[in-house]
């Protein structure tokens, strides 16, 4: 046995990597006025160390072809293992195809075999051996696969000088232009509803899955949970949202089938609630299962949306009663993505999935259901924070703090704190983009707020000083 002062290893590693003192972005015993977004979490077995997740993040960097397709690599290592060495409670690895047609790109990973485990059980070691929670977002993109990565087309432009959005992926580059799937099928289905011989066109045309077919799919996203199980990750969280196959289904102006799986409500969400069930059924009961949705797709004033109905606020609402029943323990809330018509910007808008958010989770606590929610696209830029954030925050920020990060931090305090008598806004926050830019970033909000929390042991001699 080593001598007590020695340099102890996380255990159960095939390496060594120090076990910290006290894992990152937990609050200190000399910390006080604690604000809830440092506070625990229990979900089922796990608990979060604090209120902050990382969001799934696309990267576009597993192989295309070969013995590893679809499989992790050290880039996932090193990417998502830093936000659990810096403090984040809950990692999520990107969107991840149940099947190989289900990726979004020929370079997004996979968890369709079981050769794609050991690599996922490499990056989910790591993130834990930090004192972090893995998750892992299962997916399936329907009529948006097989495109390339977005640096590929932002480098291209079309005849008229316009920068494509988005390239087709073909064979050539790993792609699968004859297999790309959806509730309907046929060019008019194409997800930018561009003519095949358009030189903008980014979508294929897709074809529509058999019952058969949905049934198979079905199998795979359970096939998929047992091997993150098998993996060691802790989490997984089924994407309902963004316009990728579940919501083409949710919603009347993607789906139009006239089978059981088509037309009214029930029919509609028949798929994912297919798929929580058989994911519910292989994972253990101590695991919890997360549910992303787009919660309106901001159709509902388009010619689209009067004529076919569409999925919004509403449709969210009566779905989100049948969650608790089904096992589901927290819906992450995001919004569009199904349609090029939706009626909002996201990456210019502010705060309005912190909004629908908060009017869901009221709306299912009055009816004495129990449902954690997530609020998505917080923690962006210093508008959204501005327009979130409102007199009298809990937080007491220091006065020689960066003013932007400081509101930014206050926003995340508002959007899970209790105050005088109100509701929090949401029980966790996702965040992405701001962990590209700062993988720090739990660590320095910690820090605008004056909660003396914990940092890696590594780098405990470059503390931010104490206020």
């Amino acid at each position: 046995m080593p001598p007590q002062d020695s340099n102890h290893g996380a255990p159960d590693l095939p390496y060594f990597t120090p076990k910290h003192i006290t894992t990152p972005g937990t609050p200190l015993p000399t910390a006080n006025q604690i604000p809830t977004l440092f506070t625990p979490l229990t979900i089922r077995s796990t608990t979060l160390r604090n209120r902050i997740i990382v969001s799934p993040m696309c990267q576009f960097s597993s192989a295309s072809h070969g013995p590893t397709t679809g499989a992790l690599t050290d880039y996932h290592v090193a990417t998502l293992g830093h936000y659990a060495l810096k403090g984040a409670s809950l990692i999520f690895i990107e969107a991840t195809g149940v099947q190989p047609n289900g990726r979004i790109s020929p370079n997004c990973p996979g968890l369709w075999t079981d050769a794609q485990i050991p690599e996922l059980r490499r990056v989910s070691d790591f993130i834990k051996s930090q004192g972090a929670l893995c998750g892992i977002q299962l997916a399936h993109a329907g009529r948006k696969a097989s495109t390339c990565a977005p640096w590929i087309a932002g480098a291209q432009k079309t005849q008229n000088g316009k920068r494509k959005v988005s390239v087709k992926a073909d064979v050539d580059v790993g792609g699968w232009p004859n297999d790309v799937v959806g509730p309907m099928g046929g060019q008019k289905w194409a997800w930018d509803e561009k003519a095949a011989a358009d030189e903008s066109s980014g979508y294929w045309a897709p074809r529509a899955l058999s019952v058969e077919e949905i049934a198979a799919l079905v199998q795979d996203w359970a096939n998929a949970a047992s091997r993150a199980v098998k993996a060691g990750v802790d989490v997984i969280e089924i994407h309902g949202a963004h316009g990728y196959l579940i919501h083409q289904f949710l919603s009347p102006i993607s789906n139009q089938r006239t089978d059981r799986y088509g037309g009214s409500f029930q029919n509609r969400t028949r798929l994912l609630i297919e798929i929580i069930q058989a994911i519910r059924a292989v994972i253990p009961d101590t695991m919890p299962l997360y549910l992303r949705i787009s919660a309106t797709e901001w159709m509902q004033d388009t010619e689209k949306g009067k004529k076919f109905g569409t999925w919004d606020v509403e449709s969210s609402l009566r779905l989100a009663k049948l969650l608790p029943g089904l096992g589901i323990d927290l819906l992450d809330i995001s919004s569009g993505g199904n349609d090029p018509a939706q009626q909002i910007n996201m990456f210019e808008a502010k705060d309005y999935q912190i909004k629908i958010a908060a009017q869901i989770r009221a709306a299912l606590k009055t009816e004495g259901l129990s449902l954690f929610i997530g609020a998505l696209g917080l923690i962006t830029d210093a508008k959204q924070a501005r327009d979130i954030v409102q007199e009298g925050s809990a937080a007491t920020l220091p006065g020689n703090a960066d003013v932007e990060v400081a509101k930014e931090a206050e926003a995340a305090v508002k959007v899970t704190e209790a105050e005088a008598g109100k509701e929090p806004l949401a029980d966790v926050v996702l965040v992405a983009r701001q962990f590209m830019r700062e993988p720090e970033w739990v660590l320095k909000v910690a820090w605008q707020l004056g909660v003396d929390v914990a940092w890696p042991n590594q780098f405990l001699r470059v503390r931010f000083p104490k206020l």
